[in-house]
């Protein structure tokens, strides 16, 4: 790799060598840091407070990258980097102390729990065979009526309840929001209520600390995290994981910024921090070492904590050759580790458009998947307006944007792009490049959001519109994604950006699985469904056009076919009927015996009952799923 950076000359080294900043052993510890100032290397006793037991002036190697060996055994003491710019771990520190302030000698084979290297991430064929649930720590497990032990912290996740609610369900991939260690929340401080999502990195490659049971010891966050995948893993539930590589917490005190000032941020032509990430500033993926930066970081998760896959947060703001990069660098790990992201920035960034990775540019990406807002705001309204609604309130002219998320956002012959509400042409190459979804966090959920969009809303109601929208996002093409509580009915207050609302907002109430079982029953009914049936997966553009087609339907309904044995499916024609009007509607279905699987809130793949002839009646706000052999 080359690169140039404020002077310094470029620097043949590889990446890894770059960014492979402690290397451990029992009688000797190497340190390295890339940066273009002369840098003083400070050992600690302990992660914070205390002055240095050792202080070394770094050599330079010539190629920008200064270098100090440190001789004895230096495990579980700390370390930072001082370039005359402040103290800091440096950018690809692997260890901790408490709040990240600064680097911890480790030796990581000692932080792998017992059966690790035995440990093997679940068989995925397509990306169009899982059902994503995406998940933050304290929300799933903090409330008392949880039933679990280690609230909020990773080891929730290894509750034995927790894994067998998750298989009861039949999610089979856990996105968790970031989890690598985020500069909002006081790790001193644990015993004082704090929230944060997480979206404000500060050391990329390091657990959270305020997950772990103690975030003093910068190895029990990593045994942790390790167990928990672990636990995942064995369920056969595969592990993604939210990555926020477009900005920092802030600038001045990043450690980009402390070791090679603006290198790794986009400026306006006038010279002003770029803030196409809405947080103050956006890094520069562009740039030969930033983009190398995150390659490692990405394969790091990979190769160190058995990642399954990754979630990039404002993935518009990267551009189109590293995201194509980090995609081609993980096939030669593992092809089945599933890469999207959102295909948006949150303002404009210092970089041409048309080469970031935008929804719209969503083809020129190579095997990796976005957000498909068409869908999402076609049934339940805008993300700009909370009290405006969609499909699922009646709203008119939905059908078509609906219809384009449930073929995979692919051209199909029967969608007519003029009527999109926000596409215009088609943006996947395949379906699995799609994620459908109705609701993710940072949003009102969905049942917040019907009762802002529908006043008078009745429980009743909510519920019938909540498994419809359900339906349509668990038949769709796309990969589906649900919100972490939505099969229990989950409520955040009405908050729309929650990010650091208390627990009592963001907190997932277990005891709303005994007022709404139905609910919970209908979602883990139709994962089964999609499981079971491989029409519902076809993965393949060609396979969707020649199989998906739409039946006519009257407005505010929406029906399709998957037939001819689609997918090699035992069910020769599958008809799925979404009716979003108040009052129950007859559709014309080819003539025929069929067995019903959803109706009246209920889903069984073995069978409701069945219907003969040529018509089908679906309830008022409900879901019809019907099949013949």
């Amino acid at each position: 790799m080359t690169g140039c950076i404020m002077g310094v000359l470029s620097l043949p080294m590889s990446a890894q060598g770059i960014f492979n900043e402690m290397s451990f052993s029992a009688d000797k510890t190497v340190f390295r840091l890339n940066s273009p100032y002369k840098t003083t290397l400070r050992i600690y006793k302990d992660g914070e407070g205390g002055k240095p037991m050792k202080t070394v002036k770094m050599k330079s190697n010539g190629d920008g990258v200064w270098e100090a060996v440190v001789k004895g055994n230096l495990n579980g003491l700390f370390y930072t980097f001082d370039t005359g710019n402040g103290e800091c771990p440096g950018l690809f520190a692997k260890a901790v102390g408490v709040n990240g302030n600064r680097g911890a000698v480790v030796n990581m084979p000692s932080t792998d729990p017992e059966g690790w290297n035995e440990d093997r991430r679940p068989a995925l064929a397509s990306p169009a065979d899982l059902v994503i649930y995406e998940l933050h720590h304290r929300d799933f497990s903090i409330d008392p009526s949880s039933g679990l032990g280690n609230k909020g912290k990773f080891l929730a996740l290894t509750d034995p309840k927790a894994i067998e609610y998750l298989k009861r369900l039949g999610v089979n991939a856990i996105h968790i929001l970031p989890s690598f260690d985020y500069a909002s929340v006081d790790e001193t401080r644990l015993d004082t209520p704090q929230y944060n999502w997480g979206y404000d990195p500060k050391n990329y490659n390091v657990p959270e600390g305020s997950y772990s049971t103690d975030p003093y010891s910068p190895t029990v966050r990593i045994k942790e995290f390790k167990q928990m995948v672990q636990a995942l893993h064995r369920a056969g539930i595969r592990v993604i994981l939210d990555v926020v590589y477009n900005h920092t917490f802030d600038i001045k005190n990043s450690n980009f910024q402390r070791v090679n000032p603006d290198y790794y941020y986009r400026k306006t032509a006038d010279g002003k921090y770029s803030d196409g990430s809405g947080c103050g500033n956006e890094t520069a993926s562009e740039k030969a070492l930033m983009r190398e930066y995150m390659l490692e970081s990405v394969k790091y998760w990979v190769n160190e904590y058995h990642i399954d896959g990754f979630r990039f947060d404002l993935m518009g703001v990267h551009d189109i050759v590293t995201m194509n990069d980090i995609r081609a660098a993980v096939d030669h790990i593992d092809p089945s580790i599933y890469i999207y992201g959102e295909g948006w920035s949150a303002g404009s960034c210092a970089y041409p458009t048309d080469k970031l990775a935008m929804k719209a540019n969503t083809r020129q990406l190579n095997g990796i998947g976005a957000f498909c807002d068409d869908m999402r705001d076609a049934l339940r309204g805008p993300f700009s307006d909370d009290h405006k609604g969609g499909f699922l309130a009646g709203m008119p002219d939905m059908e078509e944007s609906l219809k384009f998320g449930i073929v995979g956002a692919i051209s199909h012959p029967q969608i007519d792009m003029t009527r999109v509400n926000y596409s215009k042409e088609a943006w996947t190459n395949s379906p699995t490049q799609m994620v459908s979804y109705v609701s993710c966090h940072d949003d009102l959920c969905l049942t917040d959001r019907l009762r802002s969009s529908i006043p008078g809303i009745t429980e009743d109601e909510l519920i019938r519109l909540d498994l419809l929208a359900q339906t349509a996002v668990l038949t769709s093409q796309g990969v589906p994604f649900i919100l972490c509580g939505e099969e229990m009915l989950r409520d955040k207050k009405g908050v729309h950006n929650s990010f650091k609302s208390p627990d009592s907002i963001n907190h997932l109430d277990w005891n709303n699985l005994k007022r709404y079982p139905q609910v919970f029953d209908y979602y883990s009914g139709l994962i089964a469904l999609r499981k079971s049936h491989p029409a519902f997966r076809l993965a393949n553009a060609d396979l969707v056009r020649k199989h998906l087609s739409f039946l006519d339907a009257p407005k505010g309904v929406v029906a399709f076919s998957l037939n001819d044995n689609a997918g090699g499916d035992s069910w020769r024609d599958i008809i799925v009927i979404l009716n979003a009007n108040k009052q129950p509607t007859d559709i014309n279905v080819p003539e025929g015996e069929y067995t019903v699987v959803v109706d009246n809130g209920k889903v069984d793949v073995n069978g409701l009952g069945s219907i003969t002839g040529q018509k089908a009646t679906v309830g008022g706000q409900q879901a019809m799923v019907i099949y013949r052999k």
